[in-house]
This record gives C-alpha cells, sequence and structure tokens, in this order.
C-alpha cells in the first residue's frame, strides 16, 4: 500500500522541477533527498561521484544485496511549459523526467523502510549528471560497488514511446554507445576572388561531409546497427574570404565496439584523405564518452516478471540508439535498464523538449516496480 505516498512525493517532484539543477551542481536537490532519506532511518552517504547520495537499507541476516539508481540532473534547455511549477532557474530544466525518477525512488525507500519485507540489503544510489558528464562512471571510479556491493543493480528511466503502465526492457543492448567527433579543416585563408591561390577549407568540408555519410551504407554490414549525423559545421565569416578553416562535428551510436571501431577508423582516414586532395590538413578528435548499455539476460528477465506484477510488462524488440551512463553501472555489475511508458492516450511530448513533463500518473507504478525489484531478488526465507 502505496497511496499515502504519493500526494507528497509528487509534491517533492514539483518542487525539484522547480528547482532544476546540472549535472555535478545538484546541491540542493541532492541535500533534499539525503534529509528525506535520514529521517527514514537509512543510512546515509553524500559526495559521492560528486554530488552523488547513497542511502543504504538492511533487513534480516542475508548477504545478498540489490542496487536501484535514479538520476537527479536537468538540462541546459529553457522550460515552456506554463506550469505552475515550471523551472524557476533561466535556461536549466527536467526535460529528461529525472525529477520523477527520483521521487519514485524516494516512494521505495519510503515503503520499503516500513514494510521490510525483504531480506537483505537495498541500495538507493542517487546519481549525478547522466546527462553526457558522465555520473555514474565517477560514483563507480570512487568505488560505488566495492563499497556498497550489489549482486544486480537496476536502473528505471521513463520512456514516452511507451503508453503509461507499461514497463519494457530486453536482454543484451538497450540504449547505444555515445561517440563524439570533431574534424577541423585548416586551409590558409584569402580572396574568395582567387581561389587558386588558396586551399579552400570549405571545400574540403563538403566533400567531407558527402564521404562521412558514406560510411554506415558503404562500410557497415546490413545486419549490424550504426548511425552517424553530422550535427555541426562551423566556418567563414563574411562572403568574400575562403576561411582558413572549418569545424565539422557530430555523433555516432552503436552497439557493438567492432562496428565502432571500423567507423572511427573510416573517419579518421576519410578525413586524411580529404585533406590530401584539398590541400589542406584536417585534426580529428574521436571520443568515446559513453559505452552501449548491455542488460544482463538473467537480470532483464527477473526485470520482466518483477513488472508484471505491477503493470503491463513487455519485451522490447529493438534496443534504442540514445544512449546512458548507466551503461558504466552495468560495466560494473550485473543487472538490466527498464523503461517505463508514460504516454497518455493524447500522446505524449518527447524527451529533451522544451514542451516536457513527467507524467505524475506513473509515479505510482515506479514506486511498486522498485519494490517488486527488491522484494523478488531479496524473498524472505
Amino acid at each position: 500500500m502505496i497511496d499515502d505516498l504519493l500526494e507528497p512525493l509528487i509534491a517533492f517532484r514539483r518542487d525539484i522541477h522547480a528547482h532544476p539543477e546540472l549535472g555535478f551542481c545538484e546541491h540542493r536537490t541532492a541535500g533534499r533527498i539525503a534529509e528525506q532519506l535520514r529521517a527514514l532511518g537509512l543510512e546515509v552517504h553524500e559526495g559521492i561521484g560528486g554530488t552523488g547520495v547513497v542511502a543504504v537499507l538492511r533487513n534480516g541476516t542475508s548477504t545478498r544485496s540489490i542496487g536501484l539508481r535514479a538520476d537527479m540532473d536537468a538540462l541546459p534547455i529553457h522550460e515552456q511549459t506554463n506550469l505552475p511549477y515550471a523551472s524557476k532557474t533561466e535556461g536549466t530544466f527536467h526535460g529528461c523526467g529525472h525529477d520523477g525518477h527520483v521521487a519514485m525512488l524516494l516512494g521505495a525507500a519510503q515503503h520499503l523502510a516500513r514494510s521490510r519485507n525483504f531480506d537483505g540489503a537495498v541500495n538507493f544510489f542517487f546519481q549525478p549528471a547522466e546527462e553526457g558528464l558522465g555520473g555514474a562512471r565517477e560514483m563507480v571510479k570512487e568505488g560505488l560497488f566495492e563499497r556498497f556491493p550489489c549482486d544486480r543493480v537496476f536502473g528505471l528511466h521513463n520512456w514516452p514511446d511507451l503508453p503509461a503502465g507499461t514497463v519494457a526492457t530486453r536482454p543484451g543492448p538497450i540504449m547505444g554507445a555515445a561517440d563524439k567527433f570533431e574534424i577541423i579543416l585548416e586551409g590558409r585563408g584569402g580572396h574568395a576572388a582567387i581561389p587558386q591561390d588558396t586551399p579552400d577549407a570549405i571545400l574540403a568540408s563538403a566533400s567531407l561531409v558527402t564521404q562521412l555519410n558514406s560510411i554506415v551504407a558503404r562500410r557497415i554490414a546490413p545486419t549490424a546497427s550504426a548511425v552517424l549525423s553530422i550535427t555541426q559545421i562551423h566556418g567563414g565569416h563574411t562572403h568574400n574570404v575562403i576561411p582558413a578553416e572549418v569545424k565539422v562535428s557530430g555523433t555516432v551510436r552503436t552497439f557493438d565496439p567492432n562496428v565502432q571501431d571500423v567507423i572511427e577508423d573510416a573517419i579518421r582516414s576519410i578525413a586524411a584523405g580529404v585533406a590530401l586532395a584539398n590541400r589542406v590538413t584536417a585534426t580529428v578528435d574521436y571520443q568515446r564518452y559513453y559505452p552501449a548499455t548491455i542488460n544482463d539476460a538473467e537480470a532483464a528477465q527477473e526485470a520482466l516478471d518483477a513488472a508484471a506484477t505491477v503493470g503491463t510488462a513487455q519485451l522490447a524488440p529493438e534496443p534504442a540508439f540514445t544512449s546512458e551512463d548507466f551503461a558504466f553501472m552495468l560495466q560494473a555489475c550485473k543487472g538490466a535498464y527498464i523503461w517505463l511508458g508514460q504516454a497518455q492516450a493524447e500522446g505524449s511530448v518527447p524527451l529533451h523538449n522544451p514542451h516536457y513533463d513527467f507524467n505524475d500518473d506513473v509515479l505510482g507504478i515506479g514506486i511498486r516496480l522498485h519494490v517488486a525489484l527488491a522484494e523478488r531478488y531479496l524473498a524472505k526465507g
């Protein structure tokens, strides 16, 4: 029975929504979470991985343990919802539902602290800086699983593409690896009326973009999956000057490290070839910042079994190319990443959209799912 928890948790969620904080700056958010957890009598640790909070709840005599994770950070987006609890911080916004994730995990802690219907230890991980800054990586580097051992770890994320109440996951890849690249093409710069005397970085960039967009179609097997997108081109400042430098940047998403290697090698070789053909130089900066999120098959099935007790469980037919730094936790501990549907009958605004808001109607399902994961894995007897 969690109905008595919902109204105050919705108020808590909306307070966090109104006071969003970017990655590694979640001081107010973390402080409020820690305060709530201490009031429950949990063992609370702060400042892990920057601003991360970990709470431990033990019951019984079993040495088994489970980790449940929620991310805390907001996005650098200007909110356009006009909600009464809209962001009070200009240019910062909970546009991915992390405020809802915090509320759901806090609700699970509240229920488990009073029900004690498990035997073992539940570790509640409130993680900073998921949005591109690798907060999970920092928590793991600081000894998260050595200090708070887990036999399983689960991460739950709202998913606007699924109907409210539907829970989905899958064994193996569920979210893509995220890489980013920046290529600087350098010529000499000169008068636009005398192009024969000036290696043209603009022309080189046009060739580069065309060739980069052929990589997935011509270097990757049709049975594999990959995305390469050019997202920025910067060069020039006036109509009659050939610029000395052009920057081309973008992202690569994959599920297989071998495919990842092929694409990086292809980007480097194409950049070198374009530079040679156009009498410019090319400098490639390629960064692999999030690995693919790979679910343990047994843990994914455990998540589906738990989901079937609280809502509609669904085997996700395919992974998403978006990325998630929960991948770092799954590299260190067996577990699974789970999607919780939040789409309403009239549809749902996508994540990272300025009109997005977490659907409070699924708060209870998220709490019950966290509780079911803990109680089933740490079942008494």
